[in-house]
């Protein structure tokens, strides 16, 4: 359906009036917005601070990323590919050096070109050219029994193509990164891991064989595909993206017509590394729209949701608004509410996963398709909760206004039935950080996406699926 009222956000808590017209579908939302001196200067701040959480709790020996800090951790494959694309942010944003970025680019390449890969369940980080979605800190090997993920080897993958692209200098370390980049790529075996072609299974265990699901449907995994089908040495077949567009949920949520996915990081993690604007499948020629206007939907679709509240939730409002997978209090219920600890929450025509439990990497990811909304949203965030929601690496990863029990979420209710006004995490995410920092950036600048649309792979991938249009021609 299409929308183009004129939105009209009163923050009071901010003391400042925001009129902004919604885009017209198929355009630039970020390209149509004027950011103004006082949203500039925040996300100076956000953008700064959020980047200090990859430079900081980064192991800077192999480039292991914490999945969450402050709490001990084990290394996220996913926060490191989010970790390399926000290094150059901090180049071109002039936090670090470019020497300081591609030795520790370097560092992190050498790890995963060098670390073993075999099938053995043990003392290894990948096989067949993925990686283990979870990794010690210390020693880079397989973290308990968690899977060899595809997705989230796409993920760090993303962040790899982009350290490719971005060091394009004649010197010896800069021609290395390029080097391991493309050796640490083409090993990835795409063909292998179909086990009921043409889709690509989820993932592989040692003890068990492949996961018993693939991707399909809508999610993050266009990102996956792309990098699947532009594999210049393992490619999964050109029919793939045709099945995996078969299987989309057209529909109207909230009077917003997109292909729905409940939790907004689907309709954010692949555009990270990828300008999906102006550029369309055979699917989405169909449709009149391109991937950036169906994810702009979602966004608005999940701030209604919110707006209207319908379970009544504390504090959700044209400003407070964001269901994602992220933190929450507690598996428990309490008296007729359900509260639960990590899961993926969201609103969308395909289920809603509500309690109460709103996500800043929700609104933050979607920066770059809405900012008039997104922005506004972040600032009232940082304004009304204060400390309790940010802190030196930027928003923590989740709040919940609703839950009022005053010990953690670890420890339970208090025996004496003390309460405070809400639930705070304490942890920041890497997988949450990443795209706060990153699309803050492709919103002011469009640096990573500029950068990514001259990688070859990127390239040779979307063409594969069927992309035409604007800048891939």
């Amino acid at each position: 359906m299409k929308h183009f009222l004129t939105f009209l956000i009163f923050c009071s808590s901010l003391s400042i009036v925001c009129c902004q017209s919604v885009p017209e579908p198929g355009t630039s939302a970020s390209s149509q917005t004027t950011l103004t001196t006082a949203d500039n200067a925040f996300l100076d701040s956000l953008q700064r601070d959020t980047f200090r959480f990859f430079w900081e709790t980064t192991n800077p020996a192999n480039g292991m990323v914490p999945d969450r800090a402050p709490s001990q951790s084990f290394a996220s494959i996913a926060a490191v590919g989010f970790g390399l694309t926000s290094y150059l942010i901090g180049v071109e944003r002039s936090y670090i050096t470019r020497d300081q970025a591609a030795e520790r680019t370097v560092k992190t390449l050498r790890f995963f070109a060098q670390a073993p890969q075999s099938d053995k369940a043990t003392g290894v980080t990948g096989y067949k050219g993925f990686f283990y979605h979870f990794l010690d800190m210390k020693t880079g090997e397989r973290f308990k029994e968690v899977e060899l993920s595809t997705i989230d080897t796409a993920l760090l993958l993303g962040g790899i193509l982009s350290a490719q692209t971005y060091f394009d200098k004649d010197t010896p370390v800069e021609a290395e990164i390029r080097q391991l980049s493309g050796q640490i790529y083409e090993r990835v075996d795409w063909t292998w891991i179909q086990p009921r072609k043409p889709f690509v299974s989820m993932g592989w265990h040692p003890e068990k064989g492949f996961i018993d699901a693939d991707w399909k449907g809508y999610n993050e995994a266009m990102l996956l595909y792309v990098l699947a089908l532009g594999s210049p040495t393992h490619p999964v077949g050109s029919d793939t993206w045709a099945a995996w567009t078969k299987s989309y949920p057209w529909a109207t949520f909230y009077d917003q017509t997109h292909v729905n996915f409940d939790p907004l990081f689907g309709h954010q993690y692949s555009h990270c590394w990828i300008d999906f604007r102006g550029i369309r499948d055979e699917y989405m020629r169909g449709r009149g729209i391109d991937y950036a206007e169906n994810s702009r939907r979602a966004t608005y679709a999940n701030r209604a949701y919110c707006v209207n509240n319908p379970a009544k939730w504390q504090d959700y409002s044209s400003t407070i608004w964001g269901l994602t997978a992220c933190d929450g209090p507690k598996d428990t219920t309490v008296g007729s509410r359900n509260f639960f600890s990590y899961r993926a929450r969201g609103a969308a025509s395909t289920q809603i996963v509500d309690d109460g439990t709103i996500a800043p990497t929700a609104a933050g990811g979607s920066m770059a398709f809405a900012p008039e909304i997104c922005v506004p949203a972040l600032r009232a965030m940082k304004t009304k909760y204060g400390s309790k929601l940010y802190g030196q690496y930027g928003f923590r990863d989740a709040f919940n206004p609703t839950y009022r029990y005053a010990s953690s979420f670890a420890n339970g209710p208090t025996t004496n039935g003390e309460s405070t006004p809400g639930w705070f995490d304490v942890d920041y995410l890497g997988i949450d950080q990443g795209p706060i920092l990153i699309m803050a950036e492709n919103l002011r600048s469009n640096f990573v996406w500029n950068l990514m649309k001259r990688n070859p792979n990127i390239q040779r991938g979307l063409k594969r699926a069927g992309f035409t249009g604007d800048w891939l021609n």
